[in-house]
């Protein structure tokens, strides 16, 4: 059923009985296979259609990072970490130890924008791309760089610019990028402070873009352009369940965050709505919460549930989506770590999440951002 337009305060935090089931389920790899077609969604293969939840405490991996935005995992238990606002581009080896891969040329932070969402592909060649969102000068922009060397020696090599003129502002920038199950680049925007962006279809601002690994507007786009989907204020979470279903979160701006069923042509609202519409000309999001209570960033899937990083509301949500593609009532996975910026799906069966107790000047606020990582199963 739809969930009412309401605050969801009244939740509950998952317990760790699961962690005694002795459920040898786990969920797979974020990490693009070796061929020419991008990562497949982050789907449990083992019980693609259960639902799951934490399921023990915990665990640090990575501290001193530097208002962290996104993590990739690599195969054999690292990761490559953007960090906003310096450009710089870090890799956690296996063993733990931090290391600066290197600073991503032209990167111009200030307010929320800087280096933001990251995303490999490895081509048909066998070569291997590290795709990165960020601010420039004057605009948003989408560049892919080489992403050479072995794990524990990783370097990143000149970036070439593929989807350029992005709007760009203080606040309200997007930047989260995926390859979804169809090979295709992913890519949110925010209206940049426009709100005449949004919904107008041959703009770049407040929208959820779909692209060749080259750039290109994706075959099957819905307005022939670049444009999967309008009407956005501020999407930074892109996931995909296990039946290729994607969802993305979305920021508010007085009254209602939001998690929505993405579908292609679909217009979300924005500026016109925020929250439910209840208007055919638009698409309601299947879950809403207070903005004090989200101000949801990344976002993972893992079978048929959806993991929430909020930074304002400083907590982990879970949301169980339904065959139908509604959700249940949402449920709090994890709190007291303060403002959690992405959450993935690791090879290791457990979710990472990055904190970002940062402001928007770069000044720490709750010592510095670390990685955790929150071990889950699937919920008898």
């Amino acid at each position: 059923m739809r969930l009412p337009r309401r605050s969801l305060a009244a939740v509950w935090l998952v317990g760790a009985v699961l962690a005694s089931s002795g459920c040898a389920a786990s969920p797979p790899s974020s990490v693009p296979p070796r061929a020419s077609t991008a990562p497949s969604a982050p789907n449990a293969t083992s019980a693609p259609d259960a639902h799951w939840a934490p399921s023990g405490e915990p665990a640090t991996l990575a501290t001193d990072l530097d208002a962290p935005w996104s993590v990739v995992p690599l195969d054999g238990g690292g990761a490559v970490i953007s960090e906003r606002d310096s450009g710089t581009v870090r890799e956690l080896t296996s063993a733990g130890d931090l290391r600066t891969i290197g600073v991503v040329p032209g990167v111009v932070s200030g307010g929320e924008s800087g280096l933001h969402g990251l995303a490999i592909r490895v081509d048909d060649a066998g070569d291997r791309w590290l795709y990165a969102y960020h601010g420039a000068s004057h605009d948003n922009r989408v560049v892919r760089m080489p992403l050479r060397g072995d794990a524990g020696s990783l370097a990143i090599g000149d970036p070439e610019p593929i989807l350029t003129g992005i709007p760009r502002a203080n606040t309200h920038d997007g930047g989260r990028i995926a390859f979804g199950p169809d090979g295709y680049l992913y890519v949110t925007t925010g209206d940049a402070q426009n709100q005449n962006a949004p919904q107008d279809p041959d703009a770049l601002g407040g929208k959820i873009l779909r692209l060749t690994p080259e750039g290109d507007p994706a075959p099957g786009n819905p307005f022939g352009n670049a444009v999967w989907t309008l009407g956005h204020r501020n999407v930074q979470g892109l996931a995909w369940t296990a039946d290729g279903q994607l969802w993305a979160s979305e920021f508010g701006q007085n009254e209602w965050d939001e998690i929505n069923r993405i579908v292609p042509g679909a217009n979300y609202g924005w500026p016109i709505v925020e929250g439910d519409a209840g208007d055919d000309r638009f698409t309601d999001p299947v879950v809403t919460w207070a903005t004090s209570e989200a101000s949801p960033s990344g976002i993972a899937a893992v079978g048929r549930t959806v993991f929430v990083a909020g930074l304002r509301g400083e907590r982990l949500w879970v949301v169980d989506m339904t065959e139908s593609h509604t959700a249940e009532q949402p449920r709090v996975g994890l709190d007291g770590q303060g403002r959690l910026r992405d959450v993935v799906a690791a090879p290791d069966g457990t979710l990472w999440i990055l904190t970002n107790n940062t402001d928007g000047r770069g000044s720490p606020r709750n010592g510095d951002d670390i990685l955790i990582r929150l071990p889950i199963a699937p919920v008898p």
